[in-house]
């Protein structure tokens, strides 16, 4: 079988996974704090290198590319921009940080803030359930009094006739201890560290949108659909050799 045919179809599959990854984020443009994810591609290993039964850099035939492979999918925490809602529910946290929410018995961490007042007056996320919980510094839901005024100071202090409920916001130990789980939610997989009340910046009645930039985000998958494109061409090329060589085979024979 030709070497060229494995090759294309390599580079082919790794193109329709970072299609699929690129789609993603497109249809997330507008999804509050949503962060974009990135395909990270990297050389393939030959069969014989990754069997360990040739060294990367002989310059033999069994060292040749192995291709292209999509190794991992990586979340760009990088800022969105802040939309100004004047919903006083909507928190965007400015520079570093992550809210903490409980969805039944576990903590997750988020950057979109589009919270609400559920029916028995707790702080919850978009989803609205009780399984969404926005938690204090003490690990605690939020909870207040819909009918009575109520602010939300720079430092995330929630303030309601005289009780004071500071808004949880915590920093991960590293941001790759963070796994996407859906619902614009991470899991720590590390214990994160409380940002101190000084160091935090909570914009109330603002949100922090999408950091996908929409035509970027069009050109990469202009570019990668182009890519699939011609490793598809590059393996019918190949099949039409092979069938080449068969028929002339069987013709001399």
């Amino acid at each position: 079988m030709p070497y060229g045919l494995y090759i294309a179809a390599e580079g082919a599959h790794a193109q329709d996974r970072r299609l699929t990854v690129l789609a993603n984020n497109l249809a997330n443009v507008d999804t509050v704090g949503f962060k974009r994810q990135l395909a990270i591609c990297q050389a393939r290993y030959t069969e014989p290198v990754s069997r360990g039964l040739e060294s990367t850099g002989s310059g033999r035939w069994p060292d040749l590319s192995g291709g292209v492979v999509v190794s991992m999918t990586k979340t760009d925490f990088s800022s969105g921009p802040l939309k100004e809602t004047r919903n006083p529910t909507d928190f965007a946290i400015r520079g570093e940080g992550f809210f903490t929410v409980q969805k039944e018995n576990e903590v997750f961490l988020t950057r979109a803030g589009n919270f609400q007042l559920n029916g028995k007056g707790q702080l919850v996320t978009q989803f609205g359930s009780d399984q969404y919980l926005v938690l204090n510094d003490a690990g605690q839901p939020i909870v207040l009094d819909g009918s009575r005024p109520w602010r939300v100071n720079p430092q995330g202090v929630v303030e309601q006739q005289g009780l004071v409920q500071n808004i949880a916001v915590v920093r991960p130990a590293s941001k790759d201890s963070l796994l996407p789980v859906g619902e614009n939610l991470f899991r720590a997989t590390s214990q994160p560290e409380p940002i101190p009340l000084a160091q935090r910046q909570v914009a109330q009645g603002y949100l922090e949108m999408s950091s996908v930039q929409p035509t970027l985000a069009m050109v990469e998958l202009l570019e990668a659909s182009r890519l699939l494109e011609a490793n598809l061409a590059m393996v019918q090329t190949q099949d039409q050799m092979l069938a080449n060589l068969f028929s002339r085979v069987l013709r001399s024979a």
